[in-house]
């Protein structure tokens, strides 16, 4: 399968997750609308190799996915710069956790417009063209989190479980229209970010990285090991194929047997 000449904007794609899928779907001959915090100058240097490896335009726009006017324009610039958005990766998320009673209230909204309304306002925006041309793919980056719980993240399994619904009927309202909506749902991913809390935990602990590897996984999963970023990546290429035309609303699950508990 190929995307060549396809588009596609991935959101919180300046590291992790969305980096791996950012980097697939150039490799695949798409072209991508970066997006994401971090240094101005590893952010240039990452969208300037990706185009080269890969023959593709690979653009950056910084929009703050928590305002929902700075959204509308990161879909209209990337349709000007493209001739069109082909596919919305929704996968900017940020992450806090407390006890409720403890938990910021500023937190909580800064997790909910992030998390889970930024992904509205950019399917809001990308959906009537992708329509119009009967062809499109979106596709949410939820969590295991978005099926069941864990203590002191309230913010964020409320958005997962708010991603799982609204993909849910986007799904049902683009039925027939060329368009798909589906989500991903990772269990322990290893990202930097979850790296440095494992490092972090073993220094805290007195044990070795190895250990708190294995500690943490054994929390969650019965398979301990961690879904790689790539893998992830995978499962959004496999979404945007004709393979995965009919599917719709629906959930793809990499957890290590998370859920299946």
């Amino acid at each position: 399968m190929s995307l060549k000449g396809k588009s596609a904007i991935v959101t919180g794609s300046t590291s992790g997750i969305g980096q791996a899928i950012a980097e697939a779907f150039a490799a695949e001959g798409c072209n991508v609308m970066l997006n994401g915090f971090g240094d101005q100058a590893a952010i240039a240097k990452l969208r300037e190799d990706m185009a080269k490896k890969n023959g593709v335009r690979v653009e950056y726009n910084g929009a703050d996915m928590s305002k929902p006017a700075q959204i509308a324009d990161l879909v209209a610039k990337s349709q000007a710069a493209f001739g069109g958005v082909d596919i919305l990766v929704n996968n900017a998320g940020i992450q806090f956790t407390a006890p409720i009673e403890e938990f910021p209230p500023e937190k909580w909204d800064a997790i909910i417009a992030i998390n889970l309304s930024a992904t509205f306002h950019a399917i809001h925006a990308a959906l009537p063209a992708m329509k119009a041309k009967k062809w499109g793919r979106i596709i949410n980056i939820a969590s295991t989190h978005g099926l069941v719980a864990s203590a002191h993240k309230v913010a964020y399994v409320a958005a997962k479980h708010g991603i799982i619904g609204l993909t849910k009927v986007v799904g049902i309202e683009c039925a027939d229209s060329g368009v798909t909506c589906n989500a991903i749902c990772p269990g322990w991913v290893l990202t930097p970010l979850v790296q440095a809390q494992i490092e972090a935990r073993a220094k805290a602990e007195n044990i070795t990285v190895e250990k708190a590897n294995r500690d943490l996984l054994a929390e969650k999963q019965p398979q301990l090991q961690f879904t790689k970023p790539e893998q992830i990546a995978a499962l959004a290429i496999f979404l945007t194929s004709d393979a995965a035309s009919n599917m719709q609303g629906t959930q793809l699950v990499s957890d290590g047997g998370w859920t299946a508990q």
